[in-house]
Formats: structure tokens, sequence, C-alpha cells
């Protein structure tokens, strides 16, 4: 590669803008690392005139995307748009195959359009890099590929989603319903202003996974159906009974190798207070490997917001620059195999399960039988009246079930009088 390299940023939101400015800055930290000259030739996104945290050159702006690519020569293009088809996947696609390295964030992509996309990458060799797109600045992809690479590892979870970490942190420190410390999440920018919804329904962290296991695993990346629920029905109630219990609930994302098959999942667990996941905090991102020999590694950092980012972003960069031509994944695209898939009915678990009821003679005995008919056997009963409105809130820890006898048993739910509302159920982690 020559000492001049040209790069090109599309997608300027919080964290293309954020990146802008950090290449302007440290280009000479840049050059002194890797003896190479960056200079950004083009810059593109929605909107020339909208007004921006840092300051751009309009020289450099491009309505349309496509047109960098007949009027500048573009060594590195960061791709930050963040959609998983449309113009995101065309730009990528568009410069790999015009032998141009490229750099994104975006997990959304990755994780449909992966597979594909590093096949073009080996194909014209050049490089596809996306650390960001896990963990924001935690260096994990780089830590399976590089640092972990003669390891066999069964098993990558962890906390893969800033925000909705911070709001369970937060609604459990402020005692604070979710919708208020939602809102707060939204002031600070670790949710989004107008549709969080991918964070809060687990989406965000699974595209994570899919990603973590395919390095993990050498896999395909998988496309199969799975268990894959968000905080959005974390009531108040349950954060104050969790810590009655010693527990917390936190949002896992979780990939592991079971009898020789994959399985992957993000759901709200219930995990205890005096353990290490249990005590990761606020915006922070903690994922954990188990394989051999190295046995179990951690690492924990901020996952949320520009600055981590961006981090990785400028961490991919300067491994571009120094001449590392990688395959994306860890290994070549003919090596990777489509992995045999787990039956999600056969995932177990214990259960916490909140009942809120009319406070009446048989109930209790109502909910215990049932559970006893689909083998699902009571570890602990906590039943709380509230005698001004007439009900009671009941919570029933079970012991270890299938995934397919617990949503089998909820079902019969629906149907009863005394039951108010359809039960919470929240997975037991360990």
């Amino acid at each position: 590669m020559k000492n001049y390299v040209n790069i090109a940023i599309v997608g300027l939101g919080q964290i293309g803008i954020y990146l802008y400015n950090e290449l302007k800055l440290k280009k000479k930290a840049i050059e002194k690392k890797t003896g190479k000259r960056i200079q950004i030739v083009a810059i593109s996104a929605k909107n020339r005139n909208k007004k921006r945290k840092f300051k751009i050159d309009k020289k450099l702006f491009f309505s349309n995307p496509n047109l960098i690519f007949k009027s500048k020569k573009i060594d590195i293009l960061f791709e930050s748009i963040g959609h998983s088809d449309g113009i995101s996947k065309k730009i990528v696609e568009t410069a790999l195959k015009k032998k141009i390295h490229v750099i994104t964030p975006n997990k959304a992509l990755i994780s449909k359009h992966g597979d594909y996309l590093a096949k073009l990458a080996e194909k014209n060799k050049v490089n596809l890099e996306f650390e960001a797109s896990v963990a924001g600045g935690i260096p994990i992809l780089r830590t399976i590929k590089e640092g972990l690479a003669t390891n066999t590892i069964k098993k990558v979870y962890g906390i893969l989603n800033g925000t909705t970490n911070y709001i369970l942190t937060e609604m459990e420190n402020s005692n604070e319903s979710f919708d208020k410390v939602l809102k707060k999440a939204q002031q600070h920018g670790y949710a989004e202003p107008i549709n969080p919804k991918l964070d809060l329904n687990g989406f965000d962290a699974f595209a994570k996974v899919r990603i973590l296991s395919a390095l993990a695993f050498n896999n395909r990346i998988s496309n199969q159906k799975c268990l894959m629920e968000g905080i959005e029905n974390i009531d108040l109630k349950d954060i104050k009974i969790a810590k009655q219990l010693n527990l917390r609930i936190k949002l896992l994302g979780i990939s592991e190798i079971i009898n020789n098959r994959l399985f992957e999942t993000v759901h709200p667990c219930l995990v205890g207070q005096d353990t290490y996941i249990g005590n990761v905090s606020g915006v922070m991102n903690a994922v954990i490997t188990e394989g051999k020999p190295v046995g179990e590694s951690i690492l924990q950092g901020e996952g949320a917001g520009p600055g981590p980012t961006s981090s990785s972003l400028l961490s991919d960069l300067l491994s571009i620059l120094r001449g590392n031509i990688k395959y994306p994944f860890g290994v070549a695209s003919n090596k990777r195999k489509v992995a045999k898939v787990f039956n999600n009915d056969d995932y177990s678990n214990s259960l916490y399960l909140r009942f809120e009821v009319n406070d009446k003679q048989g109930v209790l005995s109502t909910i215990t039988n049932r559970l006893a008919k689909f083998k699902i056997s009571v570890k602990r009963i906590i039943q709380t009246p509230d005698k001004k409105r007439n009900t009671a809130t009941i919570i029933i820890i079970t012991h270890k079930t299938s995934e397919k006898n617990a949503r089998n048993c909820l079902s019969i739910f629906k149907k009863s009088k005394n039951i108010l509302k359809f039960p919470t159920l929240i997975r037991l982690y360990n």
C-alpha cells in the first residue's frame, strides 16, 4: 500500500461524524504507528446541511455515495449507515468488487450478509473489517480471530447491548419505571431518540450473537429461527423482587455448542448479585468465552456510544494500514461449515414466574397443579397479598424444565379468570 491512503466515509450519523473528527485529529498518531498518511477524500450522508456535532468539509461531500467511486480513488471505505440491506449493502458490495478495503460497525449487515461479503473480500484480496459491530470498544472479534485462534471455543456469552444494560441498572438504582428510564437513556444518547425498538426487543444483541457464533465456531452465519426476547416486559416489580432474592436481571446473549449442535439465544436472565456478570452495570458490555486450553476469558468495556465504536473502527484501520490481509471470519469461507442446530424446545432452565391474581382460596393450588401437570416442579413460592385491591402477587421459582414444557404450561393460564394477566417468565442463568 502506498504512503498516502485515501479514505471515504459513508454515513455521518452519531458514529460517522465522530469517526470523521477522530481521523482528522489522529492523523499524526496513525502515521507514527503505521508509516501511512491518511487523507479523507469523500464523505456522504442524506443531508449536506444537517447540523452536526463536528464541522464537515462540504467540498468533500457527496449526496449520492455511488458517485464517490466514479470521482475519487479510494483505498479504504467506512460504511456507517447501519441498514442490513439497501444502500448499506450496495456500497459495501461495490467497494469490495473495486478492491477497496471496507470497515463497518454495521452488525445488521454483517449478521445477514456477512458470508457473501466475506467471500467477495477474499476473492478481491481486500479486508472486510467489522470489529465495531460487536460490543463497542471491546476487541472481542480480534481476540477470537487472533488471540484465541488455536483454542477450541465451546461457548461465548455476555452482555452485548449497552442500552438495555443501562436501563436495567438504572431501574434498580433509581427505583423508576421502565418508561422513565428509557427516556433518560434517550436523553443521554444511549438509546435511539425516535425508535429504540431494535435495542429493546433483543434484535441488536442477537445480530451480535450470530457474528460471534460464526467466528468462535468457524461456522457459516446461522439463519435458523431462534429464541429471542427483549426487556420490554420487565417491570420495576421484577427488579425489586430479584433484589430481595439476591439476584439481578440482565439481558444475555448466549452462543454455545451443545451435543455438537449450535444453540443461540438472547433473553433476560436472573443472575446472582455476587457473580461477575451480575456486577457489569450501566452501559458496560462484557463478553465471556469458554475454550480449551485457555479456559475462561473475559473482556469488558463500554458497548454504547460513538467513542468506543470509533476506537474499534480505528483499530481496524490500523490493522489494514499495516498490510494485514486477513480472512474476515478468521478462516477461509470454503472452510467454514454449516452448523447443525440445537432444538430450542430442549433448552432447559429454572424459571422465575410472576402471577398477578385475585386473592381467593384455591388460586395457588390451581397454579401449582397446572405446573405439576407439565412436570414442572416448584422450588420456592413467595406470596404477597394486596389487601386494598384484594389481589396478590405470587412468585414461583421452579426447578429446571424444558422450553417446550414451560411454553405449553403457560399457554393454559390465558384462560383463567382469577389470573389477572399473562404470567411473567424470566429464566435463571445457571
